[in-house]
């Protein structure tokens, strides 16, 4: 089985990473990790790659003076470097711009904590909180060029419980994340994720949905 070739850019600790890592393990897994790419020289994630013997790069911004377009490019040249054909941003907190896009047009995956488009941007797990919401998630998506907007791939639910405070509802989401991020990237390899005339349409396999319902704490 030919298998596709994805680069995993992170900022922290990479349990999304670790995720996507033990799924490509798998003997039937599509995918497999060519590269982890770190804005931050001492992101936790970039030693789970080492240990699982994924090429693991620090690509910093202070080099590239603020330009942005600079330092995406780069870091596309980096991930074809690697022969890369899919990228997943997996707790990367830069945002990305047109030099990454335009050279993986509809080929960026992200993850975020919501239920998009509720609660965009930083911080989503407080900003659920604060408003009262019953029921957040977290959302795969397409990456375009504004902030947590792209076209949605795959959701899931996960109660908010009384008593609930920002870390014990992010570890419950997290927990869902790393169920949601191994199966959207499995689709995406196997050309499940397509843009159509402008408009994404996402062909799951035979038994699995488009939404994971809600996940208990």
């Amino acid at each position: 089985m030919t298998r596709g070739r994805v680069g995993v850019l992170i900022s922290g600790s990479g349990t999304n990473l670790q995720a996507l890592i033990d799924a490509s393990r798998e003997a039937t897994f599509p995918a497999e990790i060519a590269v982890v790419v770190s804005d931050r020289s001492a992101a936790l994630g970039l030693e789970r790659a080492r240990l699982a013997g994924i090429p693991a790069v620090f690509h910093g911004a202070r080099s590239f003076a603020g330009d942005r377009d600079a330092y995406d490019a780069a870091l596309a040249g980096l991930l074809h470097e690697h022969g890369v054909e899919w990228v997943a941003l997996a707790g990367f907190l830069r945002l990305v711009g047109s030099a990454l896009l335009d050279a993986f047009p509809w080929r960026v995956l992200n993850i975020h904590p919501a239920l998009l488009p509720s609660f965009p941007g930083l911080h989503a797990q407080e900003q659920a909180l604060a408003a009262g919401v019953r029921i957040t998630g977290a959302t795969v998506h397409l990456v375009d060029r504004g902030c947590d907007t792209g076209p949605i791939v795959l959701q899931g639910a996960v109660p908010v419980l009384p008593g609930d405070d920002g870390p014990a509802l992010s570890a419950r989401i997290l927990r869902l994340e790393h169920q949601l991020y191994p199966r959207a990237l499995r689709w995406a390899v196997e050309g499940r994720i397509q843009v159509v005339d402008g408009t994404v349409v996402v062909t799951p396999p035979p038994g699995e949905d488009l939404t994971l319902g809600v996940v208990a704490g």
